[in-house]
């Protein structure tokens, strides 16, 4: 009897958050969170922060364990915009997430009759639960702010030193702003809450997580917010760690495939070392390479067929939300030699001025920008120069008219 051999299954996973089959390089950035766990009293707060693609919500996801290994409470979600329409939602936010890990734990009696229960049964059915929080929240006068921090400050002292402390960890924290017009704050709130909280000695740490613009959105909130941030900024992987992040997968799963050395260098070259589309340009490789293998066709993928569908996935939607006197400024920024890092609006100026098509004025460039800006293709950093908000779109512009190599494999035997 003959058995089939069983399927060659696909290592790489390429989606939003989801966990690789290995997490290369990161490890001086852990290094950082693992220092900040070492707090008694919270003078470092950290922010993780990066383009799209480089991995924060990965890495994130890895902090909690090393967290709980230390003793603390980890209380982490996405930031949403609904969250943060007003103050109030914010902070029903933060108590929804505290309710759901402290929901059993009962309320000593030392603090009990903070709630103003008195029978023998509310105190013993009292636990720190949504209704108990929210009690304690809608019982306190003053603003919101006001009482956030004395249901923080209860939730402490019901702990009673049961934990090392608490790590809210919020992902996506670049949805975080005031909105003045709605005399509305709950960025401010949320950097006054914790300042207060953390000068109490009470050890609740915030991590934030989020695009380049949220750390100039917090000092804007709030100036003190710089000296309460410690600022780690993910960059793509270093080739090593690229290398690693192609090959391990592969190995660890004992794939009959294998890539070439030429082809790992393509691959690393294509993506960037960007870990996203490290994933996605392999999961495409084995996909391809999984079918032509069971047609009996030659091991040999173009690339070109790969970046198209990058193309069309990752960077087609977003280049639709530009015109087309937007898309030529943005042709004329990757003319610079200084696209990949950072560009101001006199060298888009001065590049304007040699090429054929109708010059740009500065505020013309200001003001085009501030739209590109607006639709999440480029930012502006505190030193007044702008980059790029999406990795390798500079690469995508420049490839309209460019031809990409094609890619081979080769089969383990």
């Amino acid at each position: 009897m003959t058995l089939n051999p069983p399927p060659i299954k696909n290592p790489f996973r390429p989606g939003a958050g989801h966990m690789p089959p290995y997490l290369a390089g990161r490890k001086a950035e852990t290094n950082e969170f693992v220092k900040l766990l070492q707090q008694d009293i919270i003078l470092d707060n950290m922010i993780l922060t990066g383009l799209r693609g480089v991995g924060k919500t990965v890495l994130l996801e890895t902090f909690k364990p090393l967290a709980m290994q230390e003793h603390w409470v980890w209380v982490g979600t996405d930031i949403s915009e609904t969250a943060t329409v007003n103050e109030q939602n914010f902070a029903v936010r933060i108590l929804t997430d505290l309710a759901v890990l402290f929901s059993s734990y009962v309320v000593s009696t030392s603090t009990i009759n903070k709630l103003g229960f008195t029978t023998a049964s509310e105190r013993e059915k009292t636990t720190l639960n949504y209704d108990t929080l929210l009690a304690v929240f809608n019982g306190t006068p003053g603003l919101v702010s006001d009482k956030l921090k004395y249901t923080l400050r209860f939730i402490w002292e019901c702990l009673d030193g049961l934990v090392k402390g608490i790590v809210f960890a919020y992902d996506e924290a670049q949805n975080l702003s005031d909105q003045e017009g709605k005399d509305q704050y709950p960025l401010s709130m949320l950097l006054d809450v914790f300042q207060s909280i953390q000068r109490s000695d009470i050890p609740f740490m915030l991590v934030l997580t989020g695009l380049p613009t949220l750390f100039p959105k917090l000092v804007e909130a709030r100036t003190y917010a710089e000296r309460m941030f410690h600022v780690v900024f993910l960059d793509r992987l270093e080739p090593r760690d690229s290398r690693d992040a192609i090959l391990k997968p592969i190995e660890d799963m004992g794939s009959p495939i294998s890539l070439n050395e030429d082809s790992v260098e393509k691959v690393i070259a294509i993506s960037g070392g960007y870990p996203y589309f490290i994933q996605f340009i392999c999961r495409e490789m084995f996909d391809a390479l999984i079918q032509r293998a069971g047609e009996g066709l030659a091991l040999e993928v173009p690339v070109e067929d790969i970046v198209r569908k990058l193309d069309n996935d990752f960077f087609a939607g977003r280049w639709s939300k530009a015109t087309d006197r937007q898309r030529e400024l943005l042709s004329l920024v990757v003319q610079l030699k200084s696209a990949d890092a950072e560009f101001t609006v006199q060298e888009i100026v001065d590049q304007s001025r040699k090429s054929r098509r109708k010059p740009f004025s500065n505020s013309h460039v200001h003001q085009m920008l501030t739209a590109l800006a607006n639709a999440g293709l480029v930012y502006k950093n505190r030193h007044g120069r702008y980059s790029f908000a999406v990795p390798l779109l500079a690469d995508f512009i420049r490839r309209q008219a460019d031809k990409t190599p094609t890619l081979s494999l080769e089969s383990r035997s």
